[in-house]
């Protein structure tokens, strides 16, 4: 059903939801909340922190005249709370000053408390009296253009009254476990009557997903051909000597990884290997001595890397240490006659070893002699995009790495057709982190902290998880409300802006100026997270830590801490809670990625290692649902059982095929 045969969606708001990833009626049906506003229970002001979202219920004294002197056209309301005077300012709504009279409101909005002086900046609000839309769990989406968040609820309301939703899972399979209702499932994902109804949602519908991709990958799987076709002359001798060359000796785990990659490469099989391991376990030179075991034989190598900014730190490793090897790089930023000349040396094979970001899947790019490929941060693209460059070689050897430690439990149903290697250990020199979880009344002393840290030359990075500001209601700080918050706070600080929907051109640019120490600060999403390499950054301040994964909170603390200084990581709490405690106490007091991951897998569930952090084409989008990671096992049980059964049926096989593709639609951040 196309998406303007519902009522309220005109061919301009049919656009805004393309960009969305919504095409059609029924897709709305899973375009599900990327959080709720739990308006169940008011707030006081007296005890809210800087920054908390608050309902509150207050009397509003008097409302001051538009100032259309003010280029923002600003409107302020005098209020009280049980005796608190406080205001409430409205920006570029003027409209709002014939809405707001003397008398019992509800507010809803983000606290500001600055200098003791409390106010609330753009809140949502209805009289006390009427209070029929600020109560209740509200779901909040996505938002592009035109639409709003009244607009999207109303779509979504109505397809899910059209929509006909039926589970792929085979019905004995669905008798034997006593699983819900799917249909109804959607329905309290977008309309919890509270909150334990949308959890139970949330796991039946993580059941559904995890259920279609394991299905998917048994069905991929089943065909594969992996016998050898390259074989490679190089000898160990040949390899130690090379790995001598980076000045230092590998540990126990990197000589371990090198020995099963040499081994895998003289065998009779084409190695298909996931290389893990924690944030500076040395990853990237065992890839390295990879990539020497090929072009030593006579053949090609590609290393794909997902962003400008980490093509071009590994373009530059790989022209230290092949000097004696021609080495290309290929990304989206060159000009049009730089990667036609590149294109053209590669397919004459004067390139040896080329370099660079998703630019080289491209159809017109051409590898003879392609052999060996390390995909690094492979969470970052899809099993397609991976194949893809794969085909370019035939019988191409493959080495994707992660530097998010997967639990092995996870690993052998998400990767059961790859070689598992684990770097365990990390180099003697790096620096241990010192972490600290701050809550909002330290805030202010933890800035003064960082300004004399900046004022004595150090560098830190401030970390949000949001790029814009919602038009309504927004729960988190966005990262440009942060850099001009903070350029406010310390004005003598320099500071950069860096997210992901700058260029890349743009983003390389200003990471280059932020090592080259022209900015003391980088405010920034969570773009940071891989590649970055600053030994003069010593501080990391993650805004709402309570909202990430306890895996990619430790990712980004692995930004800070790669110099000889001192380096920490403070982690603000933007809503209190003993599990939100909880869990940041477990980063703080432990080091280890493989021990955080299993803490993070026991008392958050998988959504950190393939929900939010592979974008909503590969799991269905449900953010900030915390389902135990039990789902996950329950699916494989499930889904082990329909095809030894032989349940599986054409819709199932339909819909396991449409998965697997889409994961090529993996956003490349």
């Amino acid at each position: 059903m196309k998406l303007t045969a519902l009522r309220m969606i005109n061919e301009k708001r049919e656009k805004d939801f393309n960009k969305l990833g919504v095409f059609e009626a029924e897709d709305l049906v899973r375009f599900y909340p990327r959080a709720y506003l739990d308006l169940t229970e008011r707030s006081s002001l007296r005890t809210a922190y800087h920054n908390d979202m608050v309902l509150v219920a207050c009397e509003v004294v008097r409302v001051a005249p538009v100032n259309y002197m003010s280029r923002l056209k600003t409107v302020k309301a005098y209020c009280n709370q049980d005796g608190l005077p406080f205001t409430v300012i409205w920006f570029n709504q003027p409209y709002v000053r014939d809405k707001l009279k003397a008398g019992e409101y509800l507010f809803y909005g983000r606290v500001q408390n600055k200098y003791g002086q409390v106010s609330l900046v753009n809140p949502s609000f209805e009289p006390l009296e009427k209070n029929d839309r600020l109560k209740g769990i509200i779901p909040v989406y996505p938002l592009k253009g035109s639409l709003t968040q009244k607009i999207v609820r109303g779509a979504v309301a109505e397809a899910l009254k059209k929509a006909k939703i039926d589970s792929v899972i085979p019905g004995p399979v669905i008798e034997k476990y006593g699983l819900p209702s799917l249909a109804r499932s959607f329905f309290d994902i977008h309309n919890p009557p509270d909150l334990e109804s949308r959890d139970i949602a949330a796991e039946r519908l993580a059941l559904e997903e995890y259920f279609i991709l394991i299905s998917a990958f048994k069905i991929i799987k089943g065909g594969k051909e992996d016998v050898r076709i390259h074989r490679y002359g190089v000898s160990a001798g040949e390899v130690k000597a090379f790995a001598e060359r980076f000045g230092f000796e590998f540990t126990d785990g990197q000589k371990r990884a090198v020995n099963e990659i040499f081994e895998n490469l003289r065998g009779p099989s084409r190695m298909n290997r996931l290389l893990q391991g924690d944030v500076g376990s040395g990853k990237t030179a065992v890839a390295l001595c990879g990539i020497f075991m090929a072009v030593r034989s006579g053949y090609a190598a590609a290393y794909l890397s997902p962003t400008e900014v980490l093509a071009a730190q590994n373009y530059a490793l790989l022209c230290r240490y092949f000097p004696d090897y021609r080495v290309g790089y290929l990304a989206g930023g060159m000009t049009a006659k730089e990667k036609r000349e590149l294109k053209e040396a590669l397919r004459r094979g004067e390139i040896d070893i080329v370099c660079g970001t998703h630019a080289m899947i491209q159809g017109d790019v051409d590898i003879p002699r392609l052999a060996f490929i390390v995909c690094d941060e492979q969470h970052r693209f899809g099993v397609a995009q991976r194949n893809a460059l794969a085909e370019k070689g035939e019988g191409a050897d493959m080495l994707v790495m992660s530097a998010t430690p997967i639990p092995r439990t996870l690993s052998l149903i998400f990767y059961g057709d790859l070689d598992i290697t684990t770097i365990p250990d990390k180099p003697k020199a790096r620096q241990e982190v010192a972490t600290s979880v701050v809550s909002a009344s330290r805030y202010e002393d933890m800035l003064d902290y960082i300004g004399g840290e900046v004022r004595a030359g150090k560098q830190a990075y401030f970390v949000c998880s949001k790029i814009d500001e919602d038009d309504e209601e927004g729960t988190l700080i966005s990262v440009k409300e942060l850099f001009e918050e903070l350029k406010g706070r310390l004005p003598f600080v320099r500071f950069a802006l860096l997210h992901g929907r700058m260029k890349d051109k743009e983003k390389a640019e200003v990471m280059q100026a932020f090592k080259e120490r022209q900015y003391d600060c980088l405010v920034s999403t969570t773009v940071i997270e891989v590649g970055v390499d600053v030994p003069n950054a010593t501080i990391m301040v993650i805004y709402n830590a309570e909202r990430f994964g306890l895996s990619q909170l430790h990712q980004l603390r692995g930004r800070v801490g790669r110099g000889s200084e001192k380096s920490y990581c403070f982690l603000l709490m933007g809503a209190e809670s003993d599990s939100a405690r909880e869990r940041l106490m477990t980063l703080k007091n432990n080091t280890d990625g493989f021990k955080i991951a299993e803490k993070d897998l026991e008392m958050r569930g998988s959504g950190d290692f393939f929900g939010t952090r592979q974008s909503g084409k590969v799991l269905g989008e449900i953010r900030n649902l915390h389902y135990p990671a039990g789902v996950i096992f329950a699916a494989k049980k499930m889904s082990d059982e329909t095809f030894e059964g032989h349940f599986d049926t054409e819709a199932l096989r339909e819909a396991a095929l449409k998965k697997y593709n889409s994961l090529k639609d993996v956003v490349l951040n």
